[in-house]
C-alpha cells in the first residue's frame, strides 16, 4: 500500500538492545497528511538505524509517497496495528526513475489505479465485479 502527501510530524527515534538477541535496534514514527477535502493522517513506523537514515524524513516534506505494509498483533486480549514502511520516494526521484516492478501490490486490488488525491473519489467498499463465465454469477 502507499500514500503520498506532506510529512507533519516526525516522533523522536527509540532504541533499545533486544533481550533474545542482544543486538541493538532502532524505530521512529512519522505522521503523513494525505490532502484533499477531507485530509486523512496516517502515523507510520520506519525500523532500523540503516533506514532511518537512508529515507532522512524530514517535517513540512511534501509529496512524499510512502510505502508501507499494514499488520496486526495481539497483546493481553486487545489488538493493535503496525503500519511499517518499507520505502520512500520523494517527488522529485518518482520522476526520475520509474518504481520496480518488485514493489507493486499482489493483494486483489492490485489492478486498480489510484487518482491523485486531490481528485480522489470515496473507495467503494468492494471492487468491482468481475465478469466470469459461471451459470451461478457469484462474486466468488
Amino acid at each position: 500500500m502507499e500514500l503520498t502527501g506532506t510529512i507533519i510530524a516526525v516522533m523522536p527515534a527509540k532504541s533499545g538492545v533486544s533481550a533474545r538477541t542482544g543486538n541493538s535496534w532502532m524505530t521512529q514514527e512519522y505522521v503523513i497528511e494525505v490532502p484533499g477535502q477531507y485530509p486523512r493522517r496516517c502515523v507510520f513506523s520506519i525500523f532500523g538505524e540503516d533506514r532511518i537514515k537512508q529515507f532522512a524524513i524530514q517535517q513540512g516534506e511534501q509529496n512524499v509517497t510512502v510505502q508501507f505494509d499494514i499488520d496486526a498483533h495481539e497483546y493481553n486480549g486487545r489488538w493493535f496495528n503496525e503500519v511499517r514502511a518499507y520505502n520512500v520516494i520523494r517527488a522529485n526521484q518518482q520522476a526520475a526513475s520509474p518504481a520496480p516492478a518488485a514493489t507493486q501490490q499482489t493483494d486483489m486490488f492490485a489492478g486498480q489505479q489510484q487518482a491523485p488525491a486531490q481528485a480522489q473519489a470515496p473507495a467503494a467498499p468492494f471492487p468491482p465485479a468481475q465478469e466470469q463465465n459461471n451459470a451461478d454469477d457469484l462474486p466468488f
